[in-house]
């Protein structure tokens, strides 16, 4: 008996992947555990394990394809002596989602066995087609029940509709209604139209990470009520610190940069003040028991922030050798969901770029994220004299919903003090 190969959900907040590679074709056989394709999520590239044991009958969905929604058949895997061919047609339709706040996009045009039109009006069961085949229907005055479909099972896709504004099919009188019973089709996504400035440009499609930065960062911003809270910290200390420990660490492999001792002095500050170790959860606080430190890397194409788990119980060397394993592995694309999704603060360093002070963007559903500017010799106060020192200044920026103002000062001077007085973290 055929079965069907979904798209997978390779992490809880994936809604939809790009079908990036196959790793098998038709006619092949594979057992469970063998590799089937590589997924591209908003955040990596994962690879996609076989979980029955068959023969790839159809395959459903071309790689490259980008949009596929969780749930959506991607191939038909058949049994010994069974005919691709004669897999029937309902086996090679996508399911219909669990929940009317996730509708599935069109499937891609295939070649399924006979597809046949199903006529709404002669049967009185409703016409199979896609949300989006169905808004451009209603837009454009178009009879679905008039169109055959070339989609899975006989499936109605926008192809189909948009040959149909050829002359393939009679415009109804009225545009074609659901029946009472179904969920009303999703309304257009309102659409930015392009605008000519008669300058040279390209216009670049946006990837699956880019859209996800975009969305958060923008819900962020609308959702979070952001308060920033910015002191100096004087760096002269931790540097010398730095050294020594480094050449301590000389023939281990180990390498300390000033990030991982920020990473190590922001965990163990958000244990010492735990009212901004928290997360807004609706009508409840989250409290967390330990400091999970998400660090943002720049890798091409967008940003990622993978986690230091227990940072505050971490050895600077054990968080410089994980960190830099994350750090190369994200800019391969190679992160596993857990090792990105999370974390109870953020820490975004852009000294290293010559910026002084910044504000970050809280990641939600974060309650706060560190921003750190480079450091720099300026003049400073020291025992009442002026003198030169190595300063930065670091920004925190804070859910107001659930950090009070003066517990993030507080978060900020505890801070300053591991940073200043770095023997205090590592005791």
């Amino acid at each position: 008996m055929s079965k069907n190969i979904q798209m997978p959900a390779l992490s809880p907040t994936m809604e939809e992947g790009t079908l990036a590679k196959w790793l098998v074709k038709e006619g092949d056989v594979v057992a469970s555990g063998d590799l089937l394709a590589e997924i591209e999520t908003d955040k990596a590239t994962m690879e996609f394990e076989a979980v029955d044991e068959g023969t790839i009958g159809k395959i459903m969905v071309a790689e490259g394809t980008e949009g596929v929604k969780v749930g959506a058949v991607i191939a038909i895997l058949v049994e010994e002596g069974e005919d691709a061919a004669s897999v029937p047609a309902a086996a090679q339709v996508a399911p219909e989602p669990a929940k009317a706040t996730t509708p599935k996009a069109d499937p891609v045009p295939a070649k399924p066995a006979a597809p046949t039109a199903v006529p709404a009006a002669a049967s009185g069961d409703r016409v199979k087609a896609s949300p989006l085949a169905r808004r451009l229907a209603l837009g454009k005055g178009v009879n679905l029940s008039g169109i055959e479909g070339s989609g899975p099972g006989g499936r109605i896709v926008k192809a189909d509709v948009e040959q149909a504004k050829g002359g393939a099919a009679q415009p109804a009188a009225t545009p074609a209604v659901a029946p009472a019973s179904s969920a009303p089709p999703a309304p257009a996504p309102v659409a930015v139209a392009a605008q000519d400035f008669g300058i040279p440009h390209d216009a670049v499609k946006l990837s699956n990470m880019r859209k996800t930065i975009a969305r958060r960062l923008t819900e962020s911003k609308q959702q979070v009520p952001h308060i920033y809270l910015t002191v100096d910290i004087r760096l002269d200390r931790l540097l010398k610190l730095r050294g020594e420990l480094n050449a301590g660490l000389q023939g281990r492999g180990v390498k300390l940069s000033v990030n991982d001792l920020l990473i190590k002095a922001l965990g163990v500050s958000l244990m010492q003040v735990p009212e901004c170790n928290v997360q807004f959860a609706g009508d409840q606080l989250l409290k967390f028991h330990r400091a999970d430190i998400s660090v943002a890397v720049s890798i091409p194409g967008g940003l990622i922030t993978p986690i230091i788990e227990g940072a505050d119980g971490k050895g600077v060397a054990a968080i410089s050798q994980q960190m830099k394993d994350l750090a190369n592995r994200a800019k391969d694309g190679k992160l596993q969901p857990h090792e990105y999704q999370g974390g109870t603060a953020s820490l975004s360093n852009m000294g290293m770029f010559g910026i002084k002070q910044f504000e970050a963007v809280i990641n939600p559903p974060q309650a706060m994220i560190m921003a750190i500017g480079a450091g720099e010799k300026r003049p400073y106060v020291i025992d009442d004299a002026l003198q030169v020192a190595t300063v930065m200044s670091a920004t925190g920026s804070f859910d107001h919903r659930a950090i009070d103002g003066a517990d993030g000062a507080r978060l900020m001077a505890a801070f300053k003090d591991l940073v200043e007085s770095p023997l205090g973290m590592l005791a």
